[in-house]
C-alpha cells in the first residue's frame, strides 16, 4: 500500500513556534537532534512530519474494511521514527504500540521539498497478519 502527504511549511513552523505546542513531542530526541544541524529547522521536521503521515496512510490501507488498530487520536507519532543513514537517506523505524500493532512491515519512504512544501511518500508491505 501507498501513503503520501504533504505539509505547508510556514504553517507547520508557525505551529512549531506556538507556545504549548504538542508538536515538539511527535519527534524522538535522533530526530530533533538532527532537525537542529539543518538550516532550516522548521522545513527539515515538516518532512519528517510528513514521512510519518504518509506511513499512517497506508498502514491504514493495508487494512481496508477493517477497524483501525490504534484510534487516530491514540498514535504515538514519537513511536514512528525518521532515521537517515550516514548519507541522508531514510527509512522508517517503529517503535512501542505502533510497531506491536503493525507488525513487522517492510517500509520504504522518501521526502522531498520545494518552495514551502515538504511531500512524503510511503510503502507498506505487511510481512504479519496484522
Amino acid at each position: 500500500m501507498i501513503g503520501i502527504d504533504i505539509v505547508h511549511v510556514p504553517a507547520f513552523a508557525g505551529q512549531l513556534a506556538t507556545p504549548g505546542s504538542t508538536f515538539q513531542n511527535v519527534f524522538t530526541a535522533l530526530e530533533l537532534r538532527v532537525a537542529s544541524t539543518k538550516p532550516d529547522r522548521a522545513a527539515h521536521l515538516a518532512g519528517r512530519w510528513a514521512a510519518k503521515e504518509s506511513f499512517i496512510k497506508a498502514w491504514s490501507q493495508s487494512i481496508y474494511g477493517r477497524p483501525p488498530l490504534i484510534g487516530m487520536d491514540s498514535v504515538d507519532f514519537s513511536e514512528i521514527e525518521v532515521r537517515p543513514d550516514r548519507w541522508g537517506r531514510v527509512a522508517l523505524f517503529l517503535s512501542g504500540v505502533v510497531a506491536q500493532q503493525a507488525g513487522d512491515p517492510q517500509t520504504h519512504v522518501n521526502i522531498s521539498h520545494d518552495g514551502d512544501y515538504a511531500v512524503a511518500v510511503c510503502q507498506f508491505v505487511a510481512t504479519a497478519n496484522k
